[in-house]
C-alpha cells in the first residue's frame, strides 16, 4: 500500500491556514459538521444535476443522502455522502494545493474575531475538521476513477493513496475525523442531533445518523442456566421472572439482558416548508412550524408564505406574533428573528441588513438561491442582494399588517402590541411612511369610545379646513382638559391626542396625510378660518391690549420670548404657545427625563421658545389692562402675572421651575380669600407644649 503512496506540500497559504485553525483557541468549535454536511449537501447537488441530462450517472448509486457515524471506541467521527465524489486530481488540488481565494480574507478576519463560524462563507469549510480533529482522512470515489485515500495530519503535507483496503463506496466521499482527546463530545448521539438541528435541519437530502444503543431483551432462559442459577449464592442478583397470568406456568421462563443494537435514524425528517406551494399547507403546519422556529407557545397571528423570482431568487416565510416579547426595545437584544438560509443551509439568525430594526418583532427565515457562501460580514453589509431581499421583505410586511387590519379584533391586538414599532418606521422608513401612517390610530375630539385612523379622520373634515390638528401630551386626561381645544372644540374641528412618547418622534416626520398637512395645536402660527369681521375685531382687541402685553413682558423678562393676543383660547385668560420650529411642551418633558440628557448644548437650543397669549376678552385679562392702566408699577398686578404665567405654564403642559414659588403665590391667595394676615403663621416662640398620655379614650376620639 505504501508503493501507492504519494505525499504532496500544502500550498504556502492553507498551510497558515491550518496552522491558525489548530492552534488556535475558539468558541462554536460545533460549525465544523455543519461545513461538512454543507459540502455533502453540494456534492450531492452535483450528481442530481448531470443525472438530468445523463441518468447513467447514478448507476453507481441511486440512494441520495448523508450518514453520519460516530464510532466511540475509536474516537472516529464519520461523515459520509453518496454525491458526485473526487478524483485523484480533485483530492490534490481542491485540498491541499489550490487556495481558495477567501483564505487570505478568513485569516485576516478570524485573528481579529476569533470566531470561526464564518469559515465557511469564505469557500474554506473543510479545513474547519483541524478544530476537532488532529487527523483527517477522506476516501473518495468518482465515476471517472478510482478510489482514492486522502490523509493529513495537519502539517506541512498530505499523502493521496490509492484505496485497496477500505469497502468500495460506490460513489461519493467519506471523512473520517480521528477527534482530539478534548472533543470526544462530538461522538455523543444528543450532541450530533442537536447541532444537526440547529444548522442543518433544512438540507435537501437525508441526514442519517447510525449509532449503537444498549436496549433491554427479554430472551428465555434455558434448562441448564436455569439449574445453574438456583445453585448461585442468594446475593448475587436474580434472574427476572416474566410471568403471565392467563398462560400462567406454560410459558417459558425469560430474562431480562442488555445489549447493542445499531440505529439508523433520520435526522432531518422536517422538510422545509418554504419551499412547498402555499396552497398545499395547511394553517396548522405553518403554526406548528412557527412554534418550532420560535419556541412560543401561541399560534402566530399572521403569516405570509411567498417566493421572489426573476433577477434574483429566495423564499421566505415570516410570522407576526400575537404578543409583543417584553424586551422588544432592548438594546442589546438581538436586533432581528428573521433565519437567513442560503440553497437550505442555515448561515446566521442576526442578519441586521436583511430587515430594518423597526420590524424586529417579525419573525420568520429566508432562503436564497443567490447570495454565495464565500461571504464575510464586511461583504455583507455591502450586497445588493440583501439590499433586494430587505426592500421584498418590508413590502411583504407591509401587505401582511394589511391583511391584519381587514380583521378589526386581530388589528386591535395587532396595534396593541406593536404600534412602537409602526410608529417607529414611520420616522426611520421615508420611503413606506405613507403607507405606515394608514395604520395610525388616536384617540380624538370627536372619537373618544374607540381609536380613530388618518383615513377615517379625513373624511370627518368640514369642507373648510385645511389641516389634520392634533395635540401632544403626556396623558389622554391632560389633552381633553387642554385649553388648545377650546376654539377648535367650538368651529367643530377635531383634534387628534398624541399621547405616545413616540408620537412626538414620528409626527415630525410626518409632515402630512393625503395631502393634508399636520398642524400642531399648542405651536404659535396656527391659522383658524375666521371671517373678515372677526379678523378686523381681532385686530382692534390686539391694539387696544398692546401696552398690557409689553407690561406683561417686562414683568416676565427673560421668562417669556413674547407676549401676544391670541384668539386660539376663550374659556382659558392665557396659554403658553411654543416655537413654529422648536419642540413642544411635551417634548421637552420626554427631554428632560432621559436619563443621559444633554443638559446644554442641542438641549437648550432646541427648547421651546416660549409666547405667552393672552386672550382679549376674559375677564381676568380685561381686568388686569384696567390695574396696569390705573398703576404699573402696582406690586399686586407683578404678582397676578407671574401667578397667571405659573397657571399657564401648568395647563400648556410644561414644568415649573421653582415650585415652591408658585405655592407661596397660592397659599398668599388662600389667606387673602380668608381674610387672614400674613403675620397670623409667625412662629410663636412658646415652649412646645408637653405631649399627652395616651389612652384608650384618646384613641377613641381618634377613631
Amino acid at each position: 500500500m505504501s508503493g501507492n503512496t504519494e505525499t504532496f506540500n500544502f500550498q504556502a497559504e492553507i498551510s497558515q491556514l491550518m496552522s491558525l485553525i489548530v492552534n488556535a483557541v475558539y468558541q462554536n468549535k460545533e460549525i465544523f459538521l455543519r461545513e461538512l454536511i454543507s459540502n455533502a449537501s453540494d456534492a450531492l447537488d452535483k450528481i442530481r444535476y448531470q443525472s438530468l441530462t445523463d441518468p447513467s450517472v447514478l448507476d453507481s448509486g441511486k440512494d441520495l443522502k448523508i450518514t453520519i457515524v460516530p464510532d466511540a471506541t475509536n474516537k472516529v467521527l464519520v461523515i459520509r455522502d453518496s454525491g458526485i465524489g473526487m478524483t485523484k486530481a480533485d483530492l490534490i488540488n481542491n485540498l491541499g494545493t489550490i487556495a481558495k481565494s477567501g483564505t487570505k480574507a478568513f485569516m485576516e478576519m478570524v485573528q481579529e474575531t476569533k470566531d470561526a463560524s464564518m469559515i465557511g462563507q469564505f469557500g474554506v469549510g473543510f479545513y474547519s475538521a483541524y478544530l476537532v480533529a488532529d487527523e483527517v482522512e477522506v476516501i473518495s470515489k468518482h465515476n471517472d476513477d478510482e478510489q482514492y485515500i486522502w490523509r493529513s495530519s495537519a502539517g506541512q503535507n498530505f499523502t493521496v493513496t490509492r484505496d485497496t483496503v477500505n469497502e468500495p463506496l460506490g460513489r461519493g466521499t467519506e471523512i473520517r475525523l480521528h477527534l482530539k482527546d478534548d472533543q470526544t463530545e462530538y461522538l455523543e448521539e444528543r450532541r450530533i442531533k442537536d447541532i444537526v438541528k440547529k444548522h442543518s435541519e433544512f438540507i435537501s437530502y437525508p441526514i442519517h445518523l447510525v449509532y449503537q444503543k444498549e436496549v433491554e431483551k427479554e430472551v428465555p432462559v434455558e434448562e441448564t442456566e436455569e439449574a445453574d442459577d438456583e445453585e448461585k449464592d442468594e446475593n448475587k442478583a436474580k434472574i427476572e421472572e416474566v410471568d403471565d397470568e392467563e398462560e400462567g406456568k406454560d410459558k417459558p421462563k425469560t430474562k431480562k439482558v442488555k445489549e447493542n443494537e445499531t440505529v439508523d435514524e433520520e435526522l432531518n425528517q422536517t422538510k422545509p416548508l418554504w419551499t412547498r406551494n402555499p396552497d398545499s399547507i395547511q394553517q396548522d403546519e405553518y403554526n406548528a412550524f412557527y412554534k418550532s422556529l420560535t419556541n412560543d407557545w401561541e399560534d402566530p397571528l399572521a403569516v405570509k408564505h411567498f417566493s421572489v423570482e426573476g433577477q434574483l431568487e429566495f423564499r421566505s416565510i415570516l410570522f407576526t406574533p400575537r404578543r409583543a416579547p417584553f424586551d422588544l426595545f432592548e438594546n442589546k437584544k438581538k436586533r432581528n428573528n428573521i433565519k437567513l438560509y442560503v440553497r437550505r443551509v442555515f448561515i446566521m439568525d442576526d442578519c441586521e441588513e436583511i430587515i430594518p430594526e423597526w420590524l424586529n418583532f417579525v419573525k420568520g427565515i429566508v432562503d436564497s438561491e443567490d447570495l454565495p457562501l464565500n461571504l464575510s460580514r464586511e461583504v455583507l453589509q455591502q450586497n445588493k442582494i440583501l439590499k433586494v431581499i430587505r426592500k421584498n421583505l418590508v413590502k411583504k410586511c407591509i401587505e401582511m399588517f394589511n391583511e391584519i387590519a381587514e380583521d378589526k379584533e386581530n388589528f386591535d391586538k395587532f396595534y396593541e402590541a406593536f404600534s412602537k414599532n409602526i410608529k417607529l418606521g414611520i420616522h426611520e422608513d421615508a420611503q413606506n411612511r405613507a403607507k405606515l401612517a394608514e395604520f395610525l390610530r388616536y384617540y380624538s375630539t370627536k372619537s373618544t369610545d374607540e381609536p380613530t385612523s388618518l383615513k377615517d379622520y379625513v373624511t370627518r373634515m368640514p369642507e373648510k379646513q385645511k389641516y389634520i390638528y392634533y395635540i401632544t401630551g403626556e396623558s389622554r386626561q391632560a389633552v381633553e382638559s387642554s385649553p388648545f381645544l377650546e376654539v377648535l372644540k367650538r368651529k367643530g374641528y377635531e383634534v387628534l391626542f398624541l399621547v405616545d412618547p413616540i408620537d412626538e418622534y414620528a409626527v415630525q416626520q410626518l409632515k402630512d396625510f393625503e395631502g393634508k398637512e399636520l398642524k400642531s395645536v399648542t405651536k404659535e402660527g396656527l391659522e383658524l378660518d375666521d371671517d373678515e369681521e372677526e379678523k378686523k375685531k381681532f385686530e382692534e382687541q390686539k391694539k387696544e391690549l398692546e401696552p398690557l402685553c409689553a407690561t406683561v413682558k417686562e414683568i416676565l423678562g427673560d421668562k417669556v420670548e413674547k407676549v401676544i393676543v391670541t384668539d386660539l383660547i376663550s374659556e382659558s385668560p392665557c396659554v403658553i404657545l411654543t416655537g413654529q420650529f422648536g419642540w413642544s411642551a411635551n417634548m421637552e418633558r420626554i427631554m428632560r427625563s432621559q436619563a443621559l440628557r444633554d443638559s446644554g448644548g442641542m438641549s437648550s437650543y432646541m427648547a421651546s421658545k416660549r409666547t405667552l397669549g393672552l386672550q382679549p376678552t376674559h375677564s381676568i385679562i380685561r381686568a388686569l389692562k384696567d390695574k396696569v392702566t390705573a398703576d404699573k408699577n402696582d406690586k399686586t398686578v407683578r404678582d397676578l402675572v407671574n401667578l397667571m404665567y405659573e397657571s399657564a405654564l401648568l395647563a400648556s403642559g410644561f414644568t415649573l421651575d421653582d415650585p415652591s414659588q408658585f405655592s407661596g403665590r397660592i397659599y398668599r391667595m388662600i389667606k387673602l380669600g380668608l381674610s387672614l394676615d400674613d403675620e397670623a403663621d409667625a412662629p410663636a416662640e412658646t415652649d412646645a407644649p408637653a405631649l399627652e398620655e395616651v389612652t384608650e379614650s384618646n384613641m377613641e376620639e381618634i377613631d
